[in-house]
């Protein structure tokens, strides 16, 4: 059975660009939703037998859509999360409202839990409590500007958290540990496309640095006590309930404003942009099919996306990177309305040619994403002008 088409459901604001309030207590519908395809992801394979999962930052954006994905086939869900200020956390309530409410109406068996990685015994409790057998770990600090202004907090809730959590899934013989990872890992002096089997070894930010820590912390877990691992490079990840402070909800209300959207140098940097519903997909078939030492694999020569312990990174991207001139055209489309554009000399902080070489990927679960740009943004458009009531 493959995953079912989920329906969004976009919450009445109160005109222009400001959002409802937030629904209360986690599990308390939201009222009056409006109902618009939101995902769809295609050919999803049940496990053979359905297992306990427990999915890290369900709250957040990718977390939640995974959460989903899970619950509407039929798996039994724990969700963790500590329910961080990074950003408003009225979306992340607004999520898991929706996230009970898939339970609800599939029967499925879904639990939160709000803690944090890092502290407290309720990690461990929860593993035990609810006898879970695979984790995918989708907790974590991605942004880069942050990871800047507050180092130690971005080294604890990345590379504590996880080793933490891999010390958790060893203790209790997870049978399969899946986690996120990103393509800023390959850093300087990748090719392209990327490959996993090139070196990541120079990344350019602290939080690419943490990112390819834990790769490397969960290859030495994988050796020394044969916990599968299996690490997922994300490539520029939007959607429907995404994070408010991404690149698009930036364009998309300025270009709503009519205010210039400020473009960094000359705006020909490219990003593999990866729609939502096929990340949700790769997650879960790569979660499906534990990872296994490669037969293959040579001391002499050796492919760094693999091991001869039962570990792997996977790269989940689109493999047809865009310029951000060509995003905003698509948005422009989408909109029906033009883009006021300011170019300006910007920071660089890594260089942006992102596209991934999903070879691997397709090897492993007989998937590749492939939701056109402009599709994708005419969803996320859809899910917005909802969102907000415009």
């Amino acid at each position: 059975m493959d995953i079912r088409t989920a329906r969004m459901e976009a919450i009445p604001g109160q005109g222009g660009l400001k959002t409802t309030a937030a629904t209360g207590a986690v599990g308390t519908p939201t009222q009056e939703m409006a109902e618009l395809q939101e995902i769809d992801p295609k050919g999803t394979k049940e496990a053979d037998q359905k297992q306990t999962v427990l999915v890290t930052g369900h709250a957040g954006f990718i977390g939640y859509h995974t959460t989903k994905a899970l619950l509407e086939r039929g798996d039994k869900v724990i969700g963790f999360d500590n329910l961080n200020t990074h950003y408003d956390t009225r979306l992340k309530r607004e999520r898991l409202a929706m996230l009970e409410e898939v339970a609800k109406a599939t029967g499925s068996k879904y639990h939160s839990v709000k803690a944090d990685l890092c502290s407290g015994p309720e990690l461990m409790e929860t593993l035990e409590t609810y006898k879970v057998q695979r984790v995918i770990h989708l907790a974590g600090q991605t942004d880069k500007y942050l990871s800047n202004s507050s180092p130690q907090d971005c080294v604890q809730n990345n590379i504590t958290a996880f080793l933490a959590l891999l010390e958790a899934c060893r203790h209790f013989k997870i049978h399969h540990l899946t986690y996120a990872s990103s393509h800023a890992v390959y850093g300087a002096g990748f090719q392209k496309p990327m490959s996993e089997r090139d070196s990541a070894n120079h990344p350019q930010r602290l939080d690419a640095a943490t990112q390819r820590a834990c790769e490397l912390l969960a290859h030495s877990y994988s050796h020394q006590f044969k916990l599968p691992t299996t690490g997922l490079r994300f490539f520029s990840v939007y959607g429907p309930w995404g994070r408010p402070d991404s690149v698009l909800f930036a364009f998309v209300k300025k270009i709503l404003e009519g205010k210039p959207i400020q473009i960094y140098n000359d705006g020909s940097n490219t990003r593999d942009y990866t729609y939502i519903a096929d990340l949700v997909e790769g997650i879960v078939r790569a979660s499906d099919t534990p990872a296994q030492p490669d037969p293959a694999w040579l001391t002499e020569l050796p492919n760094q996306g693999t091991s001869s312990a039962p570990w792997r990174v996977l790269n989940i991207g689109n493999n047809h990177p865009v310029s951000i001139e060509e995003l905003i055209a698509a948005l422009e489309q989408a909109l029906g309305k033009p883009a006021m554009k300011e170019f300006i000399t910007g920071p660089i902080l890594e260089k942006s040619q992102s596209c991934a070489d999903t070879t691997a990927l397709q090897k492993a679960t007989a998937f590749k994403p492939n939701t056109s740009l402009e599709e994708g943004v005419q969803r996320f458009v859809d899910w917005f002008r909802a969102y907000h009531q415009l």
